[in-house]
């Protein structure tokens, strides 16, 4: 979620995807020689595939191909579809880049950077073996459905119904796959993974009836579906929870008890502690921030942010009248007005607050999605352990909306002065406004869907966590340093994240590390932590693509003077949707250039 650029940054993300001249249109088809075809051939031979190994993805779009499967996590799948990405990359490859038009360049680099990387993470056993962190796993595939899916047709429920049944499979096949990363020793770590089996535990119940699966049929029957039907729905879903979805998680549970909690690692918690673990954490390094930075590069910046921000810190401390940071901390840390001990409460202010950042989109930005979020709390069996807050992704074409999810179990662990970053991180300008834009863009729907890149899209989201200042939404000395913390926490991450896996860093370590520079609450940290142990890498993302980000906003500005447009800058650099960071990059500077030589054609404008 956030900040600003430091000198010398665009020497350091020098990116493995190509750099490519850029257009400003998006047209669906733009064929015009045959390595354009060949290339739209090939992009449209990669989408089916995407959908035919995704089924989830192809419900959220609409497409019925994927009712009742969650998708198949045997090994052999997972080689098949190695091999079958291996294929298309060397068919990329092939293609005769300065032959295509810049758009469908963009749309070569993207795709590419995202099939090379299924490529390079299979190079490693940890992908092959390591199927769950201490957030959750394979049996997230079933936990999300009653909320998730779309509930209109009788096709919608046979499709729920098949899916509750398919997971006994799919838990058959992750236990397999787990069993042999104990024998590789490729287990986590024992302390962040401490309550896992009471998460899986809180999914079982002795009446399905009063489980969150039954969620879909506890209501009136739909119009559209006749009594017979429902009565046989029912009875289906009844056996198929028994049958199913119980014994499988009651297995996964006893699995996880007696056969990888038994084994999990003690000792330094990071994964250069497993075999292949500096490489593979090399790698993550390099996926997750879409760069050619080294562990140590990342390091090394992360110092440099945190005492930049330590800095600013201290002068907001003496705004408020503290004489330390510390002392301010501490205050803001312990003082209960800045506190509610009511869940209900709590959620109607951060609705609230939503509601007041959502009127100052129209100032910052010249196209918003049509898509609508909500505001909703993580669910009861999910929260305890997790994040303060995430984003779930809606779909138009399933009726879902976009969600906001904030945790709130343990409120004494979550002051209201964190809650104005927090919102514009996870909803608007941020996840939700990015997210949503690029499901509606007119880009191909492989692209809109079916690519994730981690650098921009988490980027973004801190990026826009600085655009409340612009917003006015840090209105008091705690307001700021709730920013700022928040902005510490994500440069931390940077220094912790590279100290537990490539520098051999105790939990304890990087717990003293973010408790004396952030002013985040101990429980936060720890479970923050955890999260870092457990899935190395992904973490470092937030802070590399927020400052590219702040970069080119800065090299734009700069570059335009008063011909520069701010809301034109944010429409271009989310117009692509989420794209490594060297595309992005490229196609700024060919914006910047297309707005120069704009003015320059028409000095009197």
């Amino acid at each position: 979620m956030r900040r600003f650029i430091v000198t010398g940054l665009a020497a350091s993300l020098s990116l493995a995807v190509p750099q490519v001249a850029v257009a400003d249109n998006h047209t669906s088809s733009q064929t015009s020689s045959p390595a354009a075809a060949n290339y739209e051939n090939l992009r449209e031979e990669i989408w089916q595939w995407r959908l035919d190994n995704s089924p989830q993805m192809a419900t959220r779009i609409g497409d019925r191909r994927g009712d009742g499967k969650l998708g198949d996590w045997s090994l052999e799948a997972h080689e098949r579809s190695l091999e079958e990405a291996k294929a298309f990359l060397a068919r990329l490859d092939a293609i005769d880049e300065g032959a295509l038009s810049p758009s469908l360049a963009v749309d070569c680099a993207v795709i590419r950077s995202s099939i090379a990387d299924m490529v390079a993470a299979g190079e490693h056993d940890h992908d092959w073996y390591i199927l769950f962190t201490n957030r959750g796993g394979w049996h997230g595939s079933i936990t999300s459905l009653p909320h998730r899916s779309p509930f209109f047709t009788l096709a919608d429920y046979q499709s729920y119904v098949g899916r509750l049944e398919a997971f006994a499979q799919v838990n058959a096949d992750g236990i397999a796959r787990s069993r042999e990363a104990v024998k590789r020793g490729l287990t986590k770590a024992c302390e962040p993974m401490q309550g896992f089996d009471d998460r899986i535990a809180q999914l079982i119940y002795d009446d399905h009836k009063t489980s969150p699966f039954w969620k879909p049929f506890a209501g009136d029957k739909p119009g559209s579906i006749s009594a017979s039907d429902w009565e046989n729905l029912q009875d289906q879903a009844s056996v198929a929870l028994e049958e199913s979805v119980f014994p499988s998680l009651r297995d996964f549970l006893n699995f996880y008890k007696e056969e990888y909690s038994p084994k999990c690692r003690t000792g330094a918690p990071g994964v250069m502690a497993t075999p292949g673990g500096a490489d593979y954490y090399a790698y993550r390094v390099r996926s997750f921030t879409t760069t050619d930075m080294k562990p140590d590069e990342v390091h090394q910046l992360g110092l440099s942010e945190v005492a930049r921000i330590r800095a600013e810190m201290v002068e907001v401390a003496s705004e408020a009248g503290f004489e330390t940071r510390e002392a301010f901390i501490e205050h803001l840390r312990t003082d209960p007005q800045y506190f509610m001990t009511d869940a209900t409460e709590y959620l109607k202010y951060t609705q609230a607050l939503a509601k007041e950042i959502d009127g100052w989109m129209p100032k910052l930005f010249g196209k918003l999605p049509r898509q609508p979020y909500t505001v909703l709390p993580i669910p009861a069996a999910q929260a305890p352990g997790n994040t303060t807050a995430y984003y779930e992704r809606g779909s138009l074409e399933t009726g879902q909306p976009g969600i906001y999810r904030l945790n709130t179990t343990e409120l004494d662990q979550r002051p209201l002065w964190e809650l104005p970053a927090l919102g514009v991180h996870e909803a608007v300008p941020g996840h939700h406004h990015q997210l949503a834009l690029q499901q509606e863009l007119d880009i191909h729907p492989l692209r809109a869907n079916g690519t994730f890149f981690t650098a921009f899209v988490e980027g973004w989201g801190l990026y826009s966590e600085r655009l409340g200042i612009e917003m006015g939404l840090y209105d008091t000395p705690a307001k700021q340093m709730g920013r700022l913390s928040y902005e510490m926490w994500r440069a931390s991450r940077l220094v912790v994240d590279t100290g537990l896996h490539s520098k051999g860093w105790s939990k304890q370590q990087a717990v003293d590390f973010m408790l004396d520079n952030t002013a985040l609450t101990p429980a936060n940290v720890d479970a923050e932590v955890n999260r870092y142990i457990t899935w190395p890498g992904q973490a470092l993302a937030y802070k590399v693509g927020e400052l590219k980000m702040r970069e080119l906003r800065a090299r734009a500005a700069e570059a335009l003077g008063a011909d520069f447009d701010l809301r034109a800058f944010h429409d271009t650099l989310l117009e692509n949707g989420a794209i490594p960071l060297s595309v992005l990059e490229s196609y700024i500077d060919r914006w910047i250039a297309a707005q120069r030589a704009k003015t320059a054609a028409n000095p009197a404008q």
